[in-house]
């Protein structure tokens, strides 16, 4: 389904930025123990990627950048809000909602934007924002197919959850209900400090759908159901047709594959 231009509202979006690579960390010799969203990508900082793409969508409205310090010097097309490091995600991405809440009236649903997903474009924020508001939910999570993300970008070991119907990895872009965040905290503290491993994720959701995973007999509906009677609320899982929404770099061949990809795309000038 697609809803015409005319009835999209702009969304607020809030930028996650707050990891530092400690020694030993596959990413710690690159960063040089700095904040791993200023990581040098192709001459400016792997955060500006992502607000470059933020700029370019005709669908955001605001960006609270959370876990870097104010004066950090990154540019934004749209009105740019920059916040220290709370300490927890939950704890950056509930500061967030309080900074826009402090400069306007704050959109319904608010994207949730990994700083460290530096192939995302414009294009694809217009797409999941248009994809969003087809729905009401309190929480959205994108998904990956397998065959989208090795044939963008072949051996990037991301991790994959073999489901009945579709083996997927965990996108880095999602949304959320404003108000629905500060609810249930300690079950969000738990599924966000477990989202690169989603055996782990599913145990938290229960052992019947644990069970279900490690046979492959849940289907991604399923699993969407079985979230949202877990956590009380409305739950969506987004297909998503682009890989570099889960393409996050994580790793030293991840950050030189995202390079080289950028550079043949001729995204460098």
């Amino acid at each position: 389904m697609t809803i015409p231009e005319s009835n999209i509202t702009p969304m607020d979006a809030i930028v996650t930025a707050g990891g530092i690579p400690a020694q030993g960390e596959p990413l710690f010799e690159i960063s040089g123990g700095r904040q791993k969203a200023l990581l040098d990508f192709g001459g400016k900082p792997m955060i500006q990627w992502v607000l470059d793409a933020l700029s370019r969508s005709k669908n955001i409205h605001r960006v609270a950048v959370i876990g870097l310090p104010p004066f950090t010097d990154l540019k934004c097309d749209h009105p740019l809000t920059i916040v220290d490091n709370q300490g927890s995600m939950l704890a950056n991405l509930q500061t967030g909602v309080t900074e826009l809440q402090k400069s306007g009236v704050i959109s319904s649903k608010v994207l949730a934007v990994s700083s460290d997903v530096p192939a995302v474009t414009g294009e694809m924020i217009d797409w999941l924002v248009e994809t969003v508001q087809q729905t009401d939910h309190d929480v959205y999570y994108n998904v990956i197919s397998q065959d989208i993300m090795e044939a963008r970008f072949p051996g990037s070991k991301r991790t994959f959850l073999k489901l009945k119907d579709v083996e997927v990895c965990g996108g880095d872009i999602g949304a959320f209900d404003h108000q629905f965040i500060f609810s249930k905290q300690n079950l969000f503290e738990a599924i966000i400090g477990t989202r690169k491993n989603p055996i782990r994720q599913a145990s938290i959701l229960g052992f019947d759908t644990l069970f279900l995973v490690l046979l492959h007999k849940m289907t991604l509906l399923q699993a969407e159901i079985n979230i949202s009677k877990k956590i009380g609320s409305r739950a969506h899982a987004i297909l998503c047709p682009y890989a570099e929404m889960g393409m996050d770099v994580d790793k030293p061949n991840q950050y030189e594959q995202v390079l080289s990809s950028l550079r043949a795309s001729g995204a460098f000038v």
